[in-house]
């Protein structure tokens, strides 16, 4: 195959706009709702899912933290919808792209430690120097907690970004050494492509995970913070 091997991670675009914009809003229209009083299997199981996820992520927090209930629900699926329909083929995944997860995770990052400015400004200075610290060590103590604040968003989008490109690379490959064996060797071709099949199995896991992990992380920042 002579297809780049990242052209898949490459912004499409539409009459030479870019799509990025259009493929981000497309998720939401997937999720279906409900007009009538009693709901369907699916609506039920889905009203279940966020049910149970926002009750695990929310037991910790206080009455300020549950406020970003909305927010953080809406950011997992969001999460989770994107990096499943990236799995389908020809399509394009806006979670690959490090600026879009650094778009989301900054903003997030900021707005929980500005809160905990706001509201805790003793406890959030404190995170900075541990209590019983000898004085030699107080001013590098400081600069390293400074630094490992600051990275705080980046290693949200950079964790988010490694693990879904290095699936959807992965997956490329064996993707193309099975469409190469298929004219080579039948039996080979058939080991490879139950390969393939458990490696998608797995990335969709992946997919959901990571949208789990990302969300968490920010609760967890948020939690520190209220």
């Amino acid at each position: 195959m002579n297809e780049n091997l990242f052209a898949s991670f490459i912004a499409p675009t539409i009459l030479g706009l870019p799509a990025a914009v259009l493929i981000i809003l497309f998720p939401p229209l997937l999720i279906p709702t409900s007009k009538y009083l009693i709901n369907n299997r699916l609506i039920t199981t889905q009203q279940w899912l966020v049910k149970l996820t926002s009750k695990q992520m929310m037991a910790m927090h206080n009455t300020k933290g549950r406020t970003w209930s909305l927010m953080l629900v809406s950011l997992i699926i969001f999460i989770a919808t994107t990096n499943l329909l990236g799995l389908l083929p020809h399509s394009f995944t806006p979670t690959t792209q490090l600026s879009m997860n650094l778009a989301m995770a900054i903003p997030l990052w900021a707005g929980a430690v500005i809160m905990g400015f706001r509201s805790k400004i003793k406890n959030a200075l404190a995170h900075f120097l541990p209590q019983g610290t000898p004085t030699p060590l107080i001013p590098m103590l400081v600069i390293i907690e400074t630094i490992s604040l600051l990275i705080q968003p980046m290693a949200l989008a950079v964790r988010l970004t490694a693990n879904i490109t290095a699936g959807h690379l992965l997956m490329h490959l064996i993707g193309s050494a099975t469409l190469a064996m298929s004219t080579i060797n039948l039996p080979s071709t058939l080991i490879i492509f139950t390969i393939l099949i458990l490696l998608t199995i797995l990335e969709i896991a992946v997919a959901l995970i990571q949208a789990y992990v990302f969300t968490l992380l920010v609760s967890l920042y948020l939690h520190d913070n209220t």
